[in-house]
C-alpha cells in the first residue's frame, strides 16, 4: 500500500503540496438549467448554492455566454451544470460504453438507503438499474434530464478505495496485456479476454 500521507520529492527537489481535501465540484453541460435544478433540487434533495451568468469565459477568455450552476451535497462538494446558447450538440458517442464508463458516483451510508433511493427515484418517473453488487460497493443506475449517468453506491468493504497495492498489481497486468497484444500484433480485446478466462478459470480452481 503506497503511502500518500508524506508528499515526494518532485522535479528540482521541490515537493508535493499534500493531497487535495475533497471534491469542489465536477462539472457538466446542460442544454435547460431549469429542468436541471428541478431534477437536482426536488429528486436528490441537493441545494442551488450558487451561479454565475457572463459573457466570456474567465479561465480561458473565450467570448462565450453561459449560466453556470452549483448543486451542493452534504459534504459541501458540488455538481456543477454549464448552459452556453451557442453550443451545437455533441455527436453521439462512437461507442455506447462511453456513455456508461462516464458517470457520477453519489455516496450514501448503507445498502438500506441505497434501497430507499432506488424506490424514491422510481417513483419520480426515472428508471433504475439495480441493485448491482459490485463486491465492493452495492449500487443504482440512472440518468439526469441531460443525459448524465448518476450512480448511488453505498461501500460494501472499509477498503475498497485503500488497496494501492492491489491496484498497482492490476496496472502492472493492463500494461503487460497491452505489451504482449503490440509484440503479437494480436488484437487487445481478444488478449483481454484471455486474460480474464484464464484468471477466472484459477480462481474457479483455487475455490
Amino acid at each position: 500500500m503506497s503511502d500518500t500521507s508524506t508528499p515526494p520529492a518532485g522535479l528540482g527537489g521541490s515537493s508535493r503540496p499534500g493531497v487535495p481535501s475533497m471534491l469542489s465540484h465536477v462539472a457538466y453541460v446542460t442544454r435547460d438549467t431549469m429542468a436541471t435544478a428541478e431534477f437536482y433540487t426536488k429528486v436528490l434533495g441537493m441545494q442551488l448554492v450558487n451561479a454565475v451568468l457572463d459573457d466570456a469565459i474567465p479561465s480561458t477568455g473565450e467570448p462565450v455566454p453561459y449560466f453556470h450552476s452549483f448543486f451542493r451535497m452534504a459534504d459541501g462538494s458540488t455538481v456543477a451544470f454549464f448552459e452556453a446558447p451557442e453550443l451545437p450538440p455533441l455527436e453521439s458517442a462512437p461507442h455506447p460504453a462511453y456513455n456508461t464508463f462516464q458517470h457520477l458516483a453519489l455516496q450514501v451510508d448503507s445498502r438500506e438507503l441505497v434501497d430507499e433511493w432506488s424506490s424514491w427515484i422510481s417513483a419520480n418517473g426515472i428508471d433504475v438499474v439495480g441493485p448491482v453488487d459490485h463486491q465492493i460497493i452495492y449500487s443504482i443506475y440512472f440518468h439526469d434530464p441531460n443525459g448524465v449517468r448518476l450512480e448511488i453506491t453505498t461501500p460494501l468493504s472499509g477498503e475498497w478505495n485503500d488497496n494501492s497495492e492491489s491496484a498497482y498489481a492490476s496496472l502492472a497486468d493492463w500494461e503487460k496485456l497491452k505489451d504482449r497484444a503490440r509484440s503479437s500484433g494480436g488484437d487487445l480485446v481478444a488478449v483481454v479476454k484471455e486474460f480474464t478466462h484464464e484468471r477466472s478459470h484459477r480462481r474457479s480452481l483455487q475455490a
